[in-house]
């Protein structure tokens, strides 16, 4: 009688395993792509709507005035008492923080739209002019926007003095030249195709083809831009605060907070950085959206 025992190979059982693992779904590129876009437009919509609600809701919730002196000690340090510390005159910064973030987000907003607003209202509207005014209007911004941003509102400033209608004109004069050579080139395509020439044709008048036949075909790419406006607008503004130029006291900005609290940078003080990262995060923010959307506006054309 054989007595012999038939070992089974472990081949099949490699062989099944690899099978298996085969089997295995693939990320291909263009899944990976999305899933990033995704990752940062929920990165940057979160930063972004945690200083608008700030800017809303900020003041409410302050432990404290934001010009009330509550503490003896200068530059202090986080304590249960003042979370981000104590500034240069003993106030507390997480109070003046939440106050400051509504009008640097505030100002920048009421800016980036009234640019926007201006722009592209001349941006479409010169398209249905004549050549010679639409060359002209044409001429008029391209002299605004050969001036840079920070020049035209230092001029304003000594020229006016400073108050916040000035510096949401100064940022206006300084953004809508951007916005209008964008729509002007949106809308100019846009009315050569054909729906447009036959609103044309049938007699529409020229706001409504603006209004009903161009804007709602151009409407992403400029609320995109205004995306980017509202970014250096915030820069504009939290520079000219850090100059002296700005927002004024009794009231502050995040950049009249930096720039009051400069002599603290050498102690590593929170009543500088502090206002500097809500500045940095509010821009950081802003820009993820915008990249975001941008990017997958452009994956569904593909």
């Amino acid at each position: 009688m054989n007595n012999t025992k038939v070992i089974p190979s472990a081949k099949g059982n490699t062989h099944q395993h690899a099978m298996a693992g085969s089997r295995l779904p693939i990320t291909s590129p263009k899944q990976r792509n999305r899933s990033r876009l995704q990752l940062t437009r929920w990165i940057g919509l979160g930063l972004f709507s945690f200083w608008l609600l700030v800017a809303i809701f900020g003041p409410l919730f302050a432990p404290y005035p934001m010009g009330a002196f509550v503490s003896d000690q200068i530059y202090g340090g986080a304590s249960a008492a003042h979370l981000l510390g104590t500034d240069y005159m003993g106030r507390d910064m997480l109070s003046r923080i939440l106050t400051g973030a509504r009008y640097t987000v505030g100002l920048a907003l009421v800016a980036a739209l009234l640019s926007t607003l201006v722009g592209a209202g001349f941006g479409m509207l010169t398209v249905l002019l004549p050549h010679w005014l639409e060359e002209s209007i044409r001429r008029v911004f391209d002299t605004l926007i050969s001036i840079p941003s920070k020049m035209m509102a230092l001029v304003m400033v000594s020229a006016f003095g400073t108050s916040i209608p000035l510096l949401i004109l100064a940022a206006v004069l300084s953004y809508a030249p951007g916005s209008f050579r964008i729509s002007h080139s949106l809308a100019k395509n846009l009315a050569t195709l054909e729906y447009v020439q036959v609103a044309s044709t049938r007699g529409e008048g020229r706001l409504y083809i603006a209004a009903v036949e161009i804007f709602p075909n151009m409407i992403q790419p400029v609320l995109t831009d205004m995306g980017m406006r509202f970014v250096f607008i915030v820069l504009l503004l939290s520079g000219m605060s850090f100059l002296g130029l700005g927002v004024q006291p009794p009231v502050a900005d995040l950049g009249s907070l930096v720039r009051e609290n400069i002599g603290g940078l050498s102690q590593g003080a929170l009543a500088v950085i502090a206002p500097a990262l809500a500045i940095g995060s509010l821009t950081v923010g802003a820009n993820l959206l915008i990249d975001s959307l941008s990017n997958s506006r452009d994956n569904q054309k593909e």
